[in-house]
């Protein structure tokens, strides 16, 4: 078994379902630390199948930049994460911090029921949400909303009832933070340049963006990602030698497109189908296909119709081989695969079938094989005869005819009303709220029908309507999202520094890089495709709340703040704002509109000037350096809730 794989036949994730809270501390070298360092989704321990859970490592770091004293630090770093101590302990009251109590009046002990007899992977989303923690994110939630004829005549007539710390009538950042991967001043630029109406066209349409300098570096330095499965495998004795592995540039790959396009509408919903139609990155046997699987199926069908990316994923070795398709036969079934195109990929657990029904599906399904590294259709292995899945129903007389059959079943279930709902309700989890008001997911559900599954058509009825525009703040980045946001605000520079040197000349400096980054994402449970259940990542905040993984978050950013990922090139923090003003309050104003696009209230701030020193207001005279303070500064910005939203 590989290292980083887990059994994923239904029932043997229990044992990893151990949802733990960690507290944090600050120790004595001024670094926030945590009791415990593993991370991920609290419905599992993502520690015990990756790479380790223990203490939190330290940072290494050179630079020249010292934090001021631990009492300031920790004083400042609770009040600007309002009430960081209460925020990290997770549950229902972090939820409360982040989104506040709402305006809505709903009884005290208001819960969604629970299917007690629900399925390994009933829709994680929604059971998250139920119960106090997903109260206090629906208090704030719009209940109606209205279509408009544009993306920019719905944000204008949008209004946010819920409490926010984030601005409530700014949709360029609501837009830019809610599309991209964090925004960064090209993204603002862009959006004010060509307007909303303008950008999202242009976002829509991405191959019309052109290649930044970090993307095309990617495509030429992590060289495994276009080897065919021949070449691989030809290939696969001297790039073992060198270290270089298929599977590995797979998901730095993923990260250099997060972290350097502009095409960043076009990579959210590649990520985002790389939790709905998930294929673990390291699943044994798949090493030389996994990336075919990344291109050929989910970026090639990432803005298009999805019944052509579920076709076209059952019809590839790498779904087939995680999903033990290959050796499901006539004369012995394997359910995994037609369970899972069910429950997880089209209409959603126990939403229209039932276990006769999964059956079914089985039976129809077999045939579909692997022979060398490629899909193909077995006829002397197709189950013959009558089927009957929810509605559909075929005679399926020969076995010569069976793929045809089976492509038939693929497409009615990919456009059933069920499956349009389910991927609505997904869509609006992660571009809108935790609990997406039922309004929204039926607009949307009712454009996936009317344009055959074509995901622009659905996200265009997600951007004209008010209750996207009005679920400012209602929306916390995932760990991964925290750290990329980090990164872009940064504007992270993918050439090496001049003089940079490494003892491994067997890959680019860029490359060495994105694997420290994968690493960082691998501690907190969220790097991309990693996840070995078939369920895919959670999109909602309560799944995320550690103190172990927010404490790491804010060691990370300020890591990235003194460069300390030397693989890259980084602004030095006392040459963010190019003519910085000279006194620290109009400096720190400077900062924030940069880094997090917002102006902070009083309290923040003055938390924040804390940390350059216990008599540092508003009008103190700074210098460049913030009078020796800038890194720990910039870090308390993105230690702030309004970096955490997106």
């Amino acid at each position: 078994m590989n290292e980083r794989d887990v059994p994923r036949r239904r029932g043997d994730y229990d044992s990893y379902r151990d949802s733990y809270y960690e507290s944090g501390y600050e120790d004595q070298t001024g670094y926030m630390r945590a009791d415990r360092g593993g991370s991920g989704p609290h419905f599992y321990d993502p520690g015990s199948v990756s790479r380790g859970r223990g203490p939190l490592p330290d940072i290494d770091d050179d630079a020249d930049y010292d934090e001021p004293s631990n009492w300031r630090r920790r004083t400042a770093m609770i009040a600007i994460g309002g009430g960081a101590a209460a925020l990290i302990g997770g549950g229902a009251y972090a939820v409360t911090q982040f989104f506040g109590e709402g305006t809505r009046t709903e009884p005290a002990d208001a819960e969604v029921p629970v299917d007690t007899a629900a399925p390994a992977y009933v829709d994680q989303n929604q059971s998250l949400m139920n119960g106090q923690a997903g109260l206090g994110v629906r208090k704030n939630t719009p209940t109606t909303g209205t279509t408009f004829g544009t993306p920019a005549d719905a944000a204008k007539n949008a209004v946010v009832v819920g409490n926010t710390v984030l601005p409530k009538k700014d949709p360029v950042r609501h837009l830019a933070s809610r599309l991209t991967f964090g925004p960064n001043t090209k993204t603002i630029n862009d959006i004010n340049k060509l307007g909303i109406n303008g950008w999202i066209a242009k976002q829509l349409k991405p191959e019309t963006i052109p290649l930044t300098r970090g993307e095309q570096k990617a495509d030429a330095e992590l060289v495994t990602w276009n080897m065919t499965y021949e070449q691989l495998k030809a290939q696969q004795g001297d790039l073992d030698k060198k270290g270089i592995k298929a599977d590995n540039q797979n998901v730095q790959y993923a990260i250099a497109k997060q972290l350097f396009s502009d095409r960043q509408l076009f990579e959210m919903m590649v990520d985002f189908f790389g939790d709905y139609l998930h294929v673990s990155a390291f699943h044994d046997g798949n090493e030389l296909v996994r990336a075919a699987f990344e291109r050929d199926v989910i970026r090639k069908h990432a803005l298009g119709n999805y019944v052509d990316m579920f076709i076209a994923a059952n019809s590839h070795p790498a779904l087939l081989r995680y999903l033990d398709q290959q050796a499901s036969t006539k004369d012995q079934i394997n359910e995994n695969l037609a369970r899972e195109n069910l429950e997880l990929y089209t209409v959603g657990a126990f939403n229209g079938y039932n276990e006769t029904d999964v059956r079914q599906a089985a039976m129809l399904q077999t045939g579909r094989s692997i022979r060398d590294g490629k899909y193909v259709y077995r006829p002397e292995q197709h189950y013959v005869g009558p089927v009957k899945i929810m509605g559909f129903s075929h005679a399926n007389p020969t076995a010569e005819g069976g793929e045809a059959v089976q492509e038939a079943y693929f497409r009615y279930i990919a456009l059933h009303p069920n499956t349009a709902r389910y991927m609505a309700q997904n869509l609006a989890t992660r571009f809108v709220s935790d609990t997406p008001p039922k309004t929204l997911v039926d607009a949307m559900a009712k454009t996936y029908i009317d344009k055959k599954s074509n995901i622009p058509a659905v996200l265009m009825t997600m951007l004209t309507r008010t209750e996207f525009w009005a679920s400012v703040g209602q929306k916390v980045r995932r760990p991964g999202e925290y750290l990329t946001a980090t990164y872009r605000a940064l504007e992270i520079n993918p050439e090496a520094p001049a003089g940079f040197t490494s003892p491994n000349t067997n890959v680019s400096p860029m490359v060495q890089g994105l694997a420290d980054v994968m690493r960082k994402l691998e501690e907190y449970g969220h790097a991309p495709m990693e996840l070995p259940t078939p369920n895919g990542y959670p999109d909602v905040y309560v799944a995320w709340t550690s103190a172990g993984t927010m404490v790491n978050q804010w060691n990370d950013a300020y890591n990235a703040v003194v460069g300390g990922r030397k693989q890259f090139t980084w602004q030095k923090p006392e040459t963010l704002i190019a003519a910085p003003p000279a006194t620290a309050g109009a400096y720190l104003d400077a900062l924030s509109k940069k880094l997090i696009n917002v102006t902070l209230d009083t309290a923040r701030k003055t938390a924040i000037l804390k940390i350059a020193g216990p008599n540092v207001t508003a009008g103190t005279p700074v210098d460049a350096t913030f009078n020796g303070a800038i890194a720990a500064v910039v870090r308390a910005l993105f230690a702030t809730p309004h970096h955490h939203l997106r």
